[in-house]
């Protein structure tokens, strides 16, 4: 007889000040009113702290949600993948064949992890830097931009007002929500967002989770 697996573990409740914020934007604003009475219960994904968590938003980059995870979960298999020593550690041909990643993702990430060991990156400095100065601080690694820097802040650091303009999912849902004839560019939707400040996190995970419903995506992890 084949064991029955385990249904995964559900992703966290959001905390208090996030499920607070969520109820205020929905009431102040229209576009993210009535998302958990479709959706369901927002779920609160929560990744890594570190390289890990940036090695798994380098794995999301430019692929479709589903890819993402089924690519994390093969680099992230790999033994020692996600820790910096241990990353470097790994033949690159076997990270790309093995893990799935690009010969780019490969190379980026092994620059962030050289950057994390030589103390280009500190990332234990990030935790004191207003939100855009992390930004900045991330990017100059080589393979981050700002979408991921913004992920990782985001996810891993639990921000509460980012907002990552440049999403392709993003864009897409307030689209289709707000009746626009086309996607909004990141400038644009970074100019809308701004009505949803100081809490433009959760406004972005109330948008990803009802495009996520919409399109009846297989995951909850958003990006």
């Amino acid at each position: 007889m084949v064991p029955l697996q385990s249904p995964p573990p559900p992703f966290p409740h959001p905390p208090d000040w996030a499920r607070a914020a969520a109820s205020r934007l929905g009431a102040q604003h229209p576009i993210l009113a009535g998302i958990e009475t479709r959706a369901g219960p927002l779920p609160w994904p929560v990744r890594d702290r570190g390289f890990p968590g940036l090695l798994r938003a380098i794995c999301a980059q430019l692929v479709s949600n589903e890819a993402a995870f089924a690519i994390w979960r093969r680099v992230s298999a790999l033994p020692g993948a996600t820790t910096p020593d241990g990353f470097l550690a790994l033949d690159p041909v076997r990270v790309g064949t093995e893990g799935g990643l690009t010969r780019q993702k490969v190379a980026h990430a092994r620059g962030l992890a050289t950057a994390i060991l030589d103390g280009t990156l500190r990332l234990d400095a990030l935790d004191t830097m207003a939100d855009e100065a992390a930004v900045a601080h991330l990017c100059q690694v080589k393979g981050i931009g700002r979408w991921t820097a913004e992920v990782h802040l985001l996810f891993s650091l639990d921000r509460p007002d980012v907002f990552p303009a440049g999403d392709l999912a993003l864009q897409a849902a307030v689209a289709q929500l707000a009746g626009l004839p086309a996607r909004p560019d990141a400038r644009a939707l970074a100019a809308m967002a701004r009505d949803w400040a100081p809490h433009r996190s959760v406004a972005a995970r109330l948008l990803w989770h009802h495009w996520l419903h919409h399109t009846k995506r297989a995951t909850l992890d958003p990006a």
